[in-house]
């Protein structure tokens, strides 16, 4: 018997009930810090990565590979993270407070990009301009006023 084979029958003998929810976090709880957090990585990814210069050693190399990939996955997970703001938490309602809403996260989305086919301090910073802006428009619908701060 084919490993294939054994699994679709360990399949059968042994399925998961099939559960649907209306959005990605059920629990309800949401936070922009998240993104934010990506967006300071991407943002001292981008200095750190300024800071190596033209230096083309072996260790230099080494390090400057690290801080690109790990500059790349945080401005995905940026981007991850606006998105589970946008579609989960925000709701059509929520466009009569912000009419600006979805221009400002498709932008937002947009910079994390940008980000990523760059080395440029001024499109992470212009991208941590855009996560204040959703940081300042998901605490007011909540009716919170939380300021705005970095870890860095």
């Amino acid at each position: 018997m084919t490993l294939t084979a054994l699994l679709e029958k360990l399949s059968v003998r042994f399925s998961a009930p099939v559960v649907q929810a209306h959005c990605d976090g059920p629990c309800g709880v949401y936070d922009p810090a998240s993104a934010r957090i990506a967006g300071e990585a991407v943002l001292s990814m981008t200095k750190k990565l300024l800071d190596l210069g033209d230096s083309h050693d072996t260790a230099t190399e080494n390090t400057r590979s690290r801080y690109i990939a790990i500059k790349e996955a945080e401005a995905e997970e940026a981007k991850r993270q606006l998105n589970i703001l946008w579609h989960d938490y925000f709701k059509p309602a929520h466009l009569e407070d912000y009419p600006e809403l979805h221009t400002t996260f498709w932008n937002a989305a947009k910079q994390a990009s940008a980000c990523k086919t760059s080395v440029s301090v001024e499109a992470a910073t212009e991208l941590m301009t855009q996560i204040e802006a959703i940081h300042n428009m998901f605490w007011a619908s909540k009716g919170r006023d939380i300021p705005w701060y970095t870890a860095s």
